[in-house]
């Protein structure tokens, strides 16, 4: 493995310009390595654009866990659910649920639960460094916490076992907030709601300022962005990568890594790797500010849909479609959105609307995400797999990153990401 001297000056090709591509770039670049990011698109699109902006180590527990198998089979049969799967014959897409749902037990969602917690500790913290320090710049960021917000007080009353067991095993607590209470914080809100839980160690910020900043960041220290500039392979001798083909051509390479995201499993073929990300589609819709406007982020809970305000704009999003590389804005799922926000808030939405979205999310079937040299080549890295949370651990992945492939010690523990364990 290489050490800190050799990755000086040597030329890095970083696969995908998203935020988790940004953060390793910026990591590397400030090693010294020269570094190029390539991205199929324009830098800083696709999720990274469009997401709800939560920088949020309280999303510590993953989707797969005991009851979730049940619950996702219903969405077959359902009109239109936050949750959807749109049945089709895609043996990859089944092979990912069968993966998924052999995890879906107590022992696993503890285990990615430790390994989820202490990448989205550290980003939580690099990324606070990174605005004190001025280095990110003007993103939006805020610290007020974010909301779980409930209607239904049996899901509101169930979470204290849950809190109490978070706890214990995460050293992490959520604050409870009855109806009254929620209400005084919260005047947006209707009386609908029962009550929230409120975690106050999440910030959030605008995601396009946050790409806009990384940027700035990465053409300071010299690092070359190419926009419109898709990977086609690798050229390599036995387990070393020499160069990467590419729609603009050749480029050497001493490293490569893959944040390719939501696309990182039609790598596997030149990667010689299983990588078990299947794309999970999700949608926003922002808009200006409403004259009621919400002063924390909230998740609704029972809905399973967030909004996010900030300094200026607001933003409504989530639900999670299994629907293959689909490019359709769909009606339905934006109405989903805003039927949301309708039943909780008095001033829900806001002409005029800004930006309809949709982007995938690169769900991993444990939902802890892929960090670390690709088996069978000795200089190919990849980091991806991130699920839902991309944001929230992109610091700290790029940190890890930065230090497997210089050789330092590790500041968290590599192994529960290490790409071998498929």
């Amino acid at each position: 493995m290489a050490s800190v001297d050799r990755v000086k000056q040597k030329r890095i090709v970083v696969v995908g310009g998203g935020v988790i591509g940004s953060a390793c770039a910026h990591a590397l670049a400030s090693q010294g390595g020269r570094v190029v990011v390539i991205d199929r698109g324009t830098f800083g699109s696709a999720c990274s654009h469009g997401n709800c902006g939560y920088v949020s180590p309280s999303h510590i527990l993953p989707l797969c866990r005991p009851g979730a198998i049940l619950s996702s089979l219903k969405t077959l049969f359902s009109r239109n659910s936050a949750f959807k799967i749109r049945a089709r014959l895609d043996w990859r897409m089944w092979s990912w649920f069968l993966k998924f749902a052999l995890r879906c037990n107590h022992a696993n969602m503890l285990e990615a639960g430790h390994a989820r917690h202490a990448l989205l500790d550290s980003s939580r913290k690099l990324y606070q460094a990174m605005i004190d320090s001025g280095q990110l710049g003007d993103c939006e960021w805020e610290q007020v916490g974010l909301m779980f917000v409930h209607s239904e007080r049996k899901h509101y009353d169930e979470f204290v076992e849950t809190n109490q067991m978070l706890n214990e095993e995460f050293g992490v607590n959520f604050q409870k907030l009855d109806q009254a209470e929620l209400l005084r914080r919260e005047p947006a809100l209707k009386d609908v709601v029962c009550g929230a839980w409120l975690f106050e160690g999440d910030a959030h910020l605008r995601p396009h300022l946050l790409m806009q900043s990384w940027r700035r960041l990465l053409e300071e220290n010299e690092v070359e962005i190419r926009e419109q500039c898709e990977f086609y392979d690798l050229e390599k001798v036995g387990g070393q990568v020499q160069a990467v083909q590419t729609s603009q051509g050749r480029i050497e390479a001493d490293q490569v890594i893959f944040a390719t995201g939501a696309w990182s499993r039609m790598m596997q073929r030149v990667l010689k790797t299983r990588i078990p990300v299947e794309p999970g589609k999700g949608y926003s819709i922002t808009m200006p500010r409403p004259e009621i406007c919400p002063q924390h982020p909230m998740i609704f809970e029972d809905h399973h849909v967030g909004i996010t305000p900030t300094a200026g704009a607001y933003r409504i999003g989530s639900t999670m479609e299994f629907a293959g590389y689909d490019t359709t804005l769909r009606e339905d799922r934006l109405q989903l959105l805003t039927d949301a926000a309708r039943f909780y808030l008095h001033d829900p939405v806001c002409e005029p609307i800004v930006e309809r979205w949709y982007g995938w999310r690169p769900m991993s079937c444990d939902e802890m995400p892929l960090i670390g040299r690709v088996p069978q080549f000795e200089n190919a890295w990849l980091a991806t797999g991130h699920s839902m949370l991309g944001l929230s651990m992109a610091t700290a992945t790029g940190k890890l990153v930065s230090e497997l492939m210089t050789g330092q010690t590790p500041h968290i523990d590599p192994h529960p990401y290490r790409p071998s364990r498929f």
